[in-house]
């Protein structure tokens, strides 16, 4: 069971990262498409306006998150699917 533990957490850590950075790349390219700039890479420097913060921290958070989200429950399912049961910290009784 420890090792199959230690399996689900590399595999979810690696999705999840591998999600993360995909998002990233898409939500940039996207940015640059539709405004023609680059997006800001801090969204809390003063000469970023406050319009264009908002819309790249909500946009990039709520992509990111779900994202992450998803690599996540792809991890889970694969897990339960060679394991035979939820990985550890997953209860069926949720749903």
């Amino acid at each position: 069971m420890a090792s199959g533990s230690k399996a689900y957490t590399v595999v979810g850590l690696a999705s999840t990262l591998a999600a993360t950075i995909a998002v990233r790349k898409v939500l940039a390219v996207t940015w640059r498409v539709s405004t023609g700039r680059t997006p800001p890479s801090d969204p809390a420097h003063p000469d970023v306006s406050l319009g264009e913060a908002v819309v790249w921290a909500g946009t990039s958070g709520v992509a990111i998150a779900l994202a992450r989200m998803l690599a996540m429950r792809k991890s889970a399912d694969y897990y339960r699917r060679t394991t035979g049961h939820l990985p550890p910290g997953l209860d069926d009784s949720v749903v």
